[in-house]
């Protein structure tokens, strides 16, 4: 065969996989560095309470302002940011990129959430990730919204519409590196902040979201309450609200400062793209493409199966406590197992003896928990991810 036809070949093979590179940090590791984002601002005032006196912009720069408030006292050796402190106008893409180029440890974007049914209420909180449901969706696609505001905002964000539900197939295409320790940050939120003044828990979700979309860190988005229901917004009318949810926050960081620092795992998994030199045209034989290529999988699987201290599963979700065997989130599932790294226990279902056999019912898995991915479990440690 033709050296540049199986260069081609070659560049067809690589271009279907990513190296996952996983790491975890040592004990000892300090969270210095934490980006607070105080959702709206400026020309944008947010989510409105039905007299339109009460804006989501005031809430969320009041409650960021006194959560870093709270953490400068209790840890002043952690830096704090902002991505505002007034009553400004910054892009989203300006929010995360900011976090990036600070390389924070952690970014929170803080909002307030609203409803057309006036009788949803309660505290959520997103990592990024695609929504699975129609009120998962409205939330997105309200946060995303503000992005209109903007200047030339379709190039600026790759032609996303932030009002068209189709658009948000472009998320399914990307994998946060840090979607495990998101999880486990949004887990110790939830956690507290359901303690009051707001105590309707509505869970962790996911969703894709324009200002988590690029965080290089663990990042979640955390609604406080909904100003379109008249308890939630008395809660967050009132000055000792605010507070209380603010000491609710603070909580939660410090809770996860805490693992962290403790040696928890994080996930420094990010896509390598294997790329080959610009080849001059030339005609190839898709037959000898799709051949060679399905020759390759087959032998890299067999490497894997033929080990029989190796196998496949599907990781579902990592949470910082032991679950029961009857929890219902494992309803109809088969093979349910835990490995615990540090204090994280990271759930998965199933066990294939190949990638195609756990690659065929990923599909299924993820209907369930979007965020499920393979993992390749060796004598019971989770030695590779594959997203």
């Amino acid at each position: 065969m033709p050296m540049t036809i199986k260069r081609i070949i070659l560049s067809v093979f690589l271009s279907l996989f990513v190296i996952n590179i996983s790491a975890q940090t040592s004990s000892g590791i300090p969270l210095r560095r934490v980006v607070i984002d105080p959702g709206h601002g400026g020309k944008d005032p947010g989510a409105l309470s039905p007299d339109k006196k009460l804006r989501e912009k005031d809430i969320t720069l009041y409650v960021s302002k006194k959560f870093g408030e709270l953490i400068n006292k209790k840890y002043p050796e952690v830096e704090v940011y902002y991505t505002r402190t007034t009553d400004v106008h910054v892009p989203l893409d300006k929010r995360s990129s900011f976090a990036n180029d600070l390389n924070a440890d952690i970014f929170i974007s803080i909002h307030v959430n609203a409803a057309k049914a006036r009788s949803a209420k309660g505290v959520e909180t997103f990592v990024m990730g695609m929504h699975k449901s129609e009120s998962n969706l409205e939330v997105c696609l309200l946060e995303n919204s503000v992005i209109t505001l903007e200047d030339d905002y379709h190039t600026t964000y790759q032609n996303f519409d932030p009002n068209n539900p189709e658009s948000y197939i472009i998320f399914s295409l990307v994998q946060s590196a840090s979607l495990e320790q998101s999880m486990i940050l949004a887990d110790y939120v939830q956690k507290h902040l359901k303690n009051g003044p707001i105590r309707v828990d509505r869970g962790i979700k996911q969703g894709g979201l324009v200002v988590l979309w690029r965080a290089t860190m663990p990042a979640i988005l955390v609604e406080l309450g909904f100003i379109s229901n008249s308890e939630d917004r008395k809660a967050m009318s009132t000055t000792s609200g605010k507070n209380k949810m603010a000491e609710q926050l603070f909580k939660a960081f410090e809770d996860f400062k805490k693992q962290y620092e403790a040696g928890m795992s994080v996930n420094l998994d990010a896509p390598i793209q294997m790329t080959q030199p610009e080849e001059k045209t030339q005609k190839v034989d898709q037959s000898d493409v799709k051949r060679v290529v399905e020759e390759a999988k087959k032998g890299a699987e067999s490497d894997i199966s033929n080990k029989s201290n190796k196998e496949y599963r599907i990781q579902i979700f990592a949470v910082n406590s032991k679950l029961s065997k009857s929890d219902s989130r494992f309803k109809k599932e088969k093979n349910i197992k835990y490995i615990l790294e540090g204090k994280t226990y990271k759930y998965s279902v199933g066990a294939y003896p190949t990638l195609s056999q756990a690659k065929n019912d990923l599909s299924r898995v993820k209907k369930k928990f979007n965020g499920a991915f393979i993992i390749v479990v060796e004598n019971e440690k989770i030695v590779e991810k594959i997203f």
